[in-house]
């Protein structure tokens, strides 16, 4: 009989190294009573035919973080266990064969530098000179990384697990979880089975590292754990004579990596179109195991392989291996509290890059696990960004299809997902659809992200520079700014809280001042206690006892565990009420001449002033008019319940056919050209709200809030960076996300987020500058210039907003 404590603080269900990295840091970082529990054995799911690339640089600062601390412990962890984990930094290298490839791996670079990267452009002759074995004749250039590498996963998996143990905690192989238990609000514990036996584990907290069975347990509790397996495939040849180690290749082109070990060589694939597998469940003896051969579809990727490294034409195949992996929706792993239940954490789906990700991911999760915060900002990979009905195994089967050959795409700005779409739609969709709106995905909601002119192309062809929709969204802008757009919002995220105690707890969790009089909108940060935003809201007050919550479509999920975690003993109901009301945005100039040809209410500023809601009728029906604006212009967002939607849509274009139709892109263009933030990008839970310049948002003579001892201590102290806006001289470059902010010379941060400027006449973007000591006129004092590319365009900088930096206009 396996010996199973029947207590334990944590229990980490799966041994992969995902699970090992977890049970290591959470050993490490002092807590006892951590006991790991593995179904079969060690490795057995998908760690031990991992490829064991190690790559430092990601999209972002954060996962980059991440991966060099990944890259650290896995140097060390031989050192300190005695167990070797075959890391080599060999290097590694990414070669394009399409200008908009380099124009890619050049940004990249640029990134890289910015996140202090060791790397260097390079051309096809010194690939050629590092790869003799690669046909370069092809090749437009080349980026190198010199301290990236290469791995044994299955042993890393080991080290990390005698790591644990040697620090105190319990790893039991052979022990089944078949459930989680809990008392309706938090976990209690975990059901296992071992040798045809079962038996229970007290604990107040789990972890599902559980990999592609990760979904079916999670749903077992209530727990959203939106993951698919997909094959995947690599082949090893025969040894080949004189091979020695060469650097880790990618070839993304060709879909294709190549990896020297042991004398052999290894080429795996990302295949544009992947095979879903595990529909009705993963079987229950698998261990260890490989799926069938598919030779047919892998041979397109083995075809280019040969024209590429000819050495593969007369090698012989040692192995031709299929193992199965998990895949997310987005192509982002999952990481810690599951929104649904209290003690039940997520570690999982890692999308074939888990062995570069599993260390950090281990660190940061244990972090948070102690202290109750994240070490850093970690929304692109926290599950609580995970909706509700992606759980869905339709929508998984068919959207992994994609995501796995997304990692080696193209990674073209505003490049959309193909695959399981229309799941979220408006009232409005058809109508936007048959005025030629072109659609987006977020969260799973369509949304109108462009509108094509008569005759033209209803699709993207993406680029590096000005797209094909470039020319649509300065129409829409410009009407925007001259005349009146129309947006549909609908995918707003609508929190109703409301109760005897409503505006105490929001007065707890908000910045800014929320107890107002019924019809006033609040603009306000959620903060956590290091100062740092949580959510970027507004607050309407509907009643003496009832707010509403209007968030990002894709903070949701996020905000509304945040409102619940806190709640406590308050008497408060907090209800997602988002699929209630479309949300139709009536914004420019002219925005108060076409509501009066809808509506006999008065829309002048004293009947209706900024920052207010009220009912009013519109055509036939009734709306709640919030008089607010993300584009900086005068103008109303409507509230109109779903089933008046339509009708109010169209009692609008009757009456004002000049409205102009307005997308996404076009939201976004205009809210950077007033300068405000996107949460996310420019403001995250790791950005104190002053440096992100929202002071004016804070109100800490209102007494007691989350965060407000870091307000009055940053106030104390200074700020040590400020959030700049940025303009380019020169029209022509792009700014979209990541490019490096260049001050008297030297690379000092990234931009958080970028999009075209039509009004201002050229890229606009936002970026933090460090400012310990200094003044803003010092800030502003120096010479600005944005890296794209290797190349350093001179930036314009400023504190206030470019456009309208008095907000006249919205006012009006």
């Amino acid at each position: 009989m396996i010996d199973v404590p029947k207590t334990a603080r944590v229990v980490i269900i799966g041994g992969g190294i995902s699970g090992c990295s977890v049970a290591y840091h959470l050993a490490k970082a002092g807590w006892s009573d951590v006991v790991l529990l593995e179904r079969k054995q060690l490795t057995c799911g998908t760690t031990w035919h991992a490829a064991g690339l190690i790559g430092q640089l990601r999209g972002s600062l954060n996962m980059t973080r991440l991966a060099k601390y990944s890259a650290d412990l896995y140097v060390r962890l031989a050192a300190e266990t005695g167990v070797e984990t075959g890391m080599r930094q060999v290097g590694s290298i990414s070669v394009a064969l399409t200008a908009a490839r380099h124009e890619e791996l050049l940004r990249q670079a640029t990134l890289a530098r910015a996140l202090d990267v060791a790397v260097e452009e390079i051309s096809s002759a010194q690939v050629k000179a590092m790869y003799p074995h690669l046909n370069v004749e092809d090749v437009v250039g080349a980026v190198h990384l010199p301290l990236d590498g290469q791995c044994d996963p299955a042993n890393i998996a080991m080290a990390l697990a005698k790591g644990a143990r040697m620090a105190g905690a319990r790893i039991i192989e052979g022990v089944k979880v078949t459930r989680v238990r809990d008392d309706g609000a938090s976990v209690t514990g975990v059901e296992w089975e071992a040798g045809g036996e079962p038996g229970f584990t007290a604990c107040d907290h789990v972890v599902n590292c559980g990999g592609m069975w990760g979904r079916d347990l999670a749903a077992a509790s209530g727990v959203t754990l939106p993951l698919h397996a997909a094959e995947h495939f690599y082949l090893v040849t025969e040894p080949i004579a004189g091979l020695g180690h060469l650097p880790v290749l990618r070839v993304p082109d060709e879909c294709a990596y190549y990896k020297s070990d042991a004398g052999k060589m290894m080429l795996g694939a990302f295949e544009p179109k992947a095979k879903p597998w595990g529909m009705g469940g993963i079987p229950e003896d698998f261990c260890f195991d490989s799926l069938p051969e598919d030779f047919d579809h892998f041979q397109p990727i083995l075809e280019a392989a040969m024209h590429r490294m000819p050495l593969f034409q007369t090698a012989g195949v040692h192995t031709f291996f299929n193992g199965p992996e998990s895949f997310t929706p987005d192509d982002r792993y999952y990481l810690g509290p599951a929104p649904e239940l209290q003690g039940y954490w997520i570690a999982a789906g890692y999308n074939s890059v888990g062995i570069v990700s599993s260390g950090g991911a281990g660190m940061a999760l244990a972090q948070w696990m102690t202290t109750g915060e994240p070490p850093f900002d970690l929304w692109e990979v926290d599950i609580r960004r995970a909706q509700p009905f992606q759980k869905n195994r339709r929508y998984l089967k068919e959207r992994v299809t994609e995501t796995l050959g997304l990692l080696y795409a193209d990674h073209y700005p505003y490049r959309q997902v193909e695959t399981a779409r229309g799941v979220r739609r408006s009232p409005l969709h058809e109508a936007l659809a048959a005025r030629g709106a072109v659609f987006g995905e977020v969260a799973g909601w369509e949304r109108a992200n462009w509108f094509a002119d008569q005759g033209q192309e209803r699709a993207y062809r993406y680029g590096w520079g000005r797209q094909n929709w470039f020319g649509n969204q300065k129409a829409e802008h410009m009407a925007v700014r001259q005349a009146v757009g129309l947006f549909d919002m609908t995918s707003f995220g609508k929190i109703r809280v409301e109760g005897r105690d409503a505006c105490a707890f929001l007065q707890r969790l908000c910045a800014n001042d929320v107890d107002v009089a019924k019809g006033r909108i609040v603009y306000t940060q959620m903060l956590n206690a290091r100062g740092g935003i949580e959510s970027d809201l507004t607050v309407t007050r509907l009643s003496e006892t009832a707010f509403l919550l209007v968030v990002p479509g894709a903070t949701l999920q996020r905000d509304l565990a945040w409102l619940r975690r806190h709640v406590a003993e308050d008497f408060a109901v907090i209800t997602d009420v988002t699929a209630a009301e479309a949300v139709l945005c009536l914004m420019g100039p002219q925005a108060r001449d076409v509501l009066g040809r809808v509506s006999p209410n008065d829309f002048g500023n004293a009947a209706h002033p900024f920052g207010t809601a009220r009912e009013i009728e519109i055509g036939m029906g009734l709306a709640r008019a919030h008089r607010v604006t993300y584009v900086g212009e005068l103008g109303w967002e409507l509230y109109v319940s779903t089933d008046q939607a339509a009708h109010v849509f169209e009692a609008i274009m009757e009456a004002a056919p000049e409205v102009k139709l307005c997308g996404l892109h076009t939201l976004d263009s205009c809210r950077i050209e007033k300068g405000f933030r996107h949460f996310g990008h420019d403001i995250t839970d790791e950005d104190h709200v002053l440096e992100a310049g929202l002071g004016f948002a804070v109100k800490p003579a209102k007494g007691e809030f989350i965060g407000r001892d870091a307000v009055l201590k940053k106030q104390e102290a200074g700020l040590a960076r400020r959030l700049v806006q940025f303009r380019l001289e020169d029209p022509e470059p792009m700014m979209f996300h990541n490019e490096g902010v260049v001050r008297d010379g030297v690379i000092v941060g990234t931009v958080t987020s970028g999009n075209y400027g039509h009004f201002l006449g050229g890229s606009v973007g936002l970026g933090y500058v460090p400012c310990a000591g200094q003044t803003a006129a010092e800030v502003l004092a120096s010479n600005y210039e944005i890296e794209i590319a290797g190349r350093r365009h001179k930036a314009i900088a400023s504190l206030a907003p470019m456009y309208d930096p008095k907000a006249e206009r919205t006012r009006a």
